[in-house]
């Protein structure tokens, strides 16, 4: 399976950044699957509730449009309205018959940032099949937990895709790729891992990205990366290679807890 990861650097204007989609989706000619950021419709920092949208609204319909334009799926973040006021961190998968979202179920409430303030958290992990390949979804502060990775790979998933927009600091970079290869090991999944490009200088403390998107084999083995600066990268994992990982080391299998 081809995919594509492509590190943007979204701005707070959605109409700006389905043409950053439209780019990417270009440059990742021939992949399947197209991976974008966490907060792709909107970058952190800004009010969320004036952008956040449906899953029918205008800005995912244009993304499924593009997607279906192109004969891929995209896998991109965007903000949806919850019921209590606040929004949904919604990861949106669209096209190929496609069009659902992942909402963040765990929200980053650390170093100092409190997303839960504004944003409702989800509780319902998300699988979808492309070319009969399993696939599962998760969001940034998510790949600290190891246990919606194992719950995906329980559920078929072969390759588990992280859309996030990191926060920069002391140590988070190397924290970034230790979590991304601890989550392959743990699931014994591909790991492919797509964050929002460095900004550069700034005096936001919103998480608006690092770069460094990754894909970890499920050996935890990194068999591709990215720096910091917007960029697109495409792969070729071996979803069978997910199998022949499980039967050598069925960590899934003889888990006792």
């Amino acid at each position: 399976m081809r995919l594509g990861l492509c590190q943007i650097s979204a701005s707070a204007d959605p109409a700006a950044n389905l043409d950053l989609i439209r780019a990417g989706v270009a440059e990742a000619a021939g992949a399947a699957v197209v991976l974008f950021p966490e907060a792709t419709m909107s970058r952190f920092g800004v009010p969320l509730g004036p952008v956040a949208e449906p899953l029918d609204g205008p800005w995912a319909t244009a993304v499924r449009e593009i997607a279906d334009a192109a004969g891929v799926v995209i896998v991109a973040g965007m903000f949806t309205p919850a019921e209590d006021g606040r929004v949904r961190n919604t990861l949106l998968v669209t096209g190929r018959g496609h069009h659902l979202g992942y909402d963040k179920i765990h929200l980053f409430d650390a170093f100092g940032f409190k997303e839960s303030k504004t944003v409702a958290p989800g509780d319902t992990p998300v699988v979808f099949t492309v070319d009969e390949v399993t696939v599962g979804v998760a969001t940034c502060y998510d790949v600290r937990f190891p246990e919606l990775f194992r719950k995906l790979a329980d559920e078929g998933a072969k390759a588990i895709l992280v859309g996030a927009s990191w926060g920069a600091g002391e140590g988070k970079a190397e924290q970034w790729e230790l979590l991304v290869r601890a989550r392959a090991l743990d699931s014994t999944s591909w790991v492919v891992a797509c964050g929002q490009a460095d900004p550069g200088p700034t005096t936001d403390t919103a998480p608006l990205g690092i770069g460094h998107s990754l894909v970890a084999d499920p050996r935890g083995r990194v068999v591709g990366r990215l720096g910091g600066k917007p960029e697109t990268l495409v792969v070729d994992i071996d979803p069978d290679l997910a199998d022949t990982t499980r039967k050598t080391i069925p960590v899934l299998a003889n888990r006792r807890l």
